[in-house]
């Protein structure tokens, strides 16, 4: 029992650094966050819920907030399928596959600087893909600026996050025990009967983790959007961070801190969802 109390009093002592810091740098300015929602910015006299009246009935908001879930609801799927496929192939060829991993991380790799750069080279009214379209008889279409700007974005967070979510299926892929594969085989089961009846089955504890982090992932794209497009990009792109970052500017704190709270009770309450979700699907 001694060496018990020692061990977890020792693991205590190992966490309290990092608990510490949540506490202070997270937990904290959150709950000065909430208590914000309930108060005029200026004043600070409680109104109790109407900013989060006024937030609900933006149309601001209304477009943003359809924006970033039309944007997660294409890319996060899409992404996670991509990367799985990736993954089993390079997984199948893992002698020959150590340069074609490095140019898929790559991406991962590119200052945002960069990234943005190149996205002015290709997608700009002048660039590459316009001279393109104009050489094979078209017309020159300034992508940022129309309805193909959604599609650019999609496109962005896939090629810089493709490598990332692969790397974690490989991970997955590597814990399946390769006698389980060679069984299989002997007994006549075919790629895709392995593929259903093994490995989607092995690579299960990884998709909640994979799903979870791409889902926080895609909040990162707005750098890349923000740099390209400015404040006001085109409306198929305007995201929650482009309405916080101009409410921030204006000083509305009010409705900014109100939003805040609504966008981490969503995000709190879809990765609970995800976990039992998962929870259920291991168990059965």
């Amino acid at each position: 029992m001694g060496f018990k109390k020692k061990d977890g009093l020792a693991g205590l002592l190992f966490l309290l650094p990092s608990l510490a810091g949540v506490l202070v740098f997270v937990l904290l300015p959150f709950g000065d966050v909430v208590r914000r929602s309930f108060q005029e910015a200026m004043s600070g006299a409680f109104v109790g819920l109407r900013n989060y009246q006024m937030v609900l009935s933006n149309g601001a908001f209304q477009l943003a907030a359809g924006n970033t879930l039309r944007f997660m609801g294409v890319c996060m799927p899409l992404l996670i399928l991509l990367s799985l496929l990736v993954a089993v192939l390079l997984h199948s060829r893992m002698e020959r596959a150590g340069m074609l991993k490095i140019t898929f991380l790559l991406p991962m790799a590119i200052p945002v600087a960069s990234v943005v750069l190149l996205w002015r080279a290709v997608f700009h009214r002048d660039g590459f893909l316009s001279l393109l379209a104009e050489a094979l008889g078209g017309q020159r279409v300034d992508w940022m600026n129309s309805h193909w700007a959604f599609w650019v974005l999609v496109f962005s967070y896939i090629w810089k996050n493709l490598g990332y979510d692969m790397v974690l299926w490989l991970a997955g892929l590597s814990g399946i025990p390769s006698t389980v594969y060679e069984a299989a085989q002997v007994d006549g089961a075919g790629p895709m009967t392995i593929f259903r009846r093994i490995t989607l089955p092995g690579l299960l504890p990884s998709l909640y983790t994979i799903t979870v982090l791409s889902f926080l992932n895609s909040f990162k794209v707005f750098r890349e959007a923000y740099l390209v497009a400015g404040d006001y990009p085109h409306t198929s792109m305007y995201l929650l961070q482009h309405l916080f970052n101009n409410w921030f500017r204006e000083l509305s704190m009010d409705k900014l801190a109100a939003a805040a709270v609504l966008v981490a009770a969503v995000i709190l309450v879809l990765i609970l969802l995800l976990r039992r979700a998962w929870d259920e699907g291991e168990e059965g």
